[in-house]
C-alpha cells in the first residue's frame, strides 16, 4: 500500500485520502463538509430533509468554503399516502410521551416529507461533483441525467442484490453499508432483517460481485478500520459517527455526551423513531415504544409524527427521549479529544491508516 493511500477511486474522485465523511442526517453541515474536503477527504451533506431552496443555499455555502469535490446525499422516497387510521393509531401510541413533554395531542399532518423529484431536479441543476442515494434505487435514465450534469453517482447497498441493482442502473460507486453503521439502514430490497450483514462479511462479497469501486461503511472509527476495509477490497471507507463529536458537528450536547459514554453494547436498531430501522443509542423512548415496533407507520410518516417530540426532548435536555444515532463502535470516540476539528480528524485517520499497514 503506497504511503499516499491512493486508490483508483480516490484518483477518480480527486481526493487525497480514501476517507468519506458520512452524510449524517442532522449531523452534517456545510462547514463540516468543506473542512473534510479541504483536508483531503470527501465531505458529504445529508439533504434528504431539505427543501430545494435549502439544498441550493447549502451547496452554495459549501462551494464558498472549498473548491474540492464534495457529496450530496438524498433519500429515494415515493410520496407517502398514509390512511387516517394508520396516522391516528401512531398518534395514540405517541400521546403518553407527548404529554410527558408538555405537548398538546398530535394531529395528522398535511406534509410528511420533501418531494424527492424536486430535490433530484435541483441536484441535476446544481451539477454537484458527487451525489449519493439511500433508501431506494434510481432508474437508469435518472442516473444518466446526473452523468450528463457531470456528477458521479454512489448507490447505497446493504446486500449483494442491492449492489447489483445499482450497478445495473449505471451507478459509478457502491457504498456497502454494514449492520454496524449508525443511523438509518439503506435497505430497499427484501426484508430488512435479511440485510443485517456485518461489514466484515458484506464488503468482500460486494467487492467480488460487482465491477464498481466500493466504499465500506459501518463501524469504522479509526485508521485500523480504514486499513481493514481497504484490505477487504474496498477503495475507500465512510465514517459517520467518528465525525459526530467533531468541532463542526451541530448535534445536541446531550447526544454528543451519550456517544462518548457509550460501550460496545449501547446501540440497537429500531423503527420506533422514524418508521425505518436505524441504529442509535438505546434509551427510554426505544424501550417504551418497543411493543409497537411492528405497528408503526413506515418512513417518512413516523419520522414526521415524532419530530415535535424529538425537538421538545432537545429543548428539555431529555436524552432519554431523543434519537441518538450512533454506530456500534461509537465508544471509540473517547480516543479523540472532544471537539477535535474535522480537518485534524481526517489527517489523523490518514496517519493511523498508514501506521496500520506497517
Amino acid at each position: 500500500m503506497p504511503r499516499s493511500l491512493s486508490t483508483p477511486l480516490t484518483q477518480r474522485l480527486g481526493i487525497a485520502f480514501p476517507i468519506v465523511q458520512g452524510p449524517m442526517n442532522g449531523g452534517s453541515t456545510p462547514a463540516m463538509v468543506a473542512a473534510v474536503s479541504n483536508a483531503g477527504g470527501l465531505g458529504s451533506l445529508a439533504a434528504g430533509g431539505l427543501a430545494p431552496n435549502e439544498i441550493r443555499s447549502q451547496v452554495a455555502s459549501i462551494r464558498a468554503q472549498t473548491s474540492n469535490p464534495f457529496n450530496i446525499n438524498l433519500f429515494v422516497l415515493d410520496k407517502p399516502t398514509p390512511t387516517d387510521d394508520e396516522v391516528r393509531c401512531a398518534l395514540d401510541q405517541l400521546q403518553p410521551i407527548r404529554a410527558e413533554l408538555g405537548l398538546v395531542p398530535g394531529q395528522p399532518q398535511e406534509f410528511y416529507c420533501e418531494d424527492f423529484q424536486q430535490q433530484f431536479d435541483t441536484l441535476v441543476d446544481l451539477r454537484v461533483p458527487v451525489v449519493s442515494f439511500t433508501f431506494g434505487l434510481l432508474d437508469a435514465p435518472s442516473v444518466q441525467r446526473l452523468h450528463k450534469a457531470g456528477s458521479l453517482v454512489i448507490g447505497t447497498a446493504t446486500s449483494i442484490a442491492e449492489a447489483l441493482a445499482w450497478e445495473a442502473s449505471g451507478a459509478d460507486i457502491i457504498c456497502a453499508q454494514g449492520t454496524e453503521a449508525g443511523g438509518h439502514r439503506g435497505t430497499f430490497l427484501g426484508h430488512p432483517d435479511n440485510s443485517m450483514i456485518g461489514s466484515l462479511a458484506l464488503i468482500p462479497q460486494i467487492v467480488d460481485a460487482v465491477a464498481l469501486p466500493v466504499i465500506a461503511a459501518g463501524g469504522i472509527m479509526d485508521g485500523r478500520g480504514i486499513a481493514a476495509a481497504l484490505t477487504l477490497g474496498a477503495q475507500a471507507a465512510q465514517l459517520g459517527t467518528a465525525f459526530l463529536t467533531s468541532a463542526e458537528s451541530p448535534i445536541h450536547p446531550a447526544w454528543r455526551k451519550e456517544i462518548r459514554l457509550s460501550t460496545d453494547t449501547s446501540t440497537r436498531t429500531s423503527r420506533t423513531f422514524t418508521g425505518r430501522a436505524a441504529r442509535g443509542i438505546t434509551n427510554d423512548y426505544m424501550t417504551r415504544m418497543a411493543e409497537h415496533e411492528q405497528d408503526i407507520p413506515s418512513y417518512p410518516i413516523q419520522n414526521a409524527l415524532t419530530m415535535e417530540i424529538r425537538k421538545a426532548a432537545g429543548v428539555a435536555n431529555r436524552s432519554d427521549l431523543m434519537s441518538l444515532w450512533a454506530g456500534q463502535a461509537a465508544g471509540m470516540s473517547r480516543s479523540r479529544d472532544d471537539g477535535v476539528s474535522a480537518a485534524t480528524l481526517v489527517n489523523t485517520l490518514a496517519k493511523e491508516t498508514i501506521a496500520a499497514f506497517g
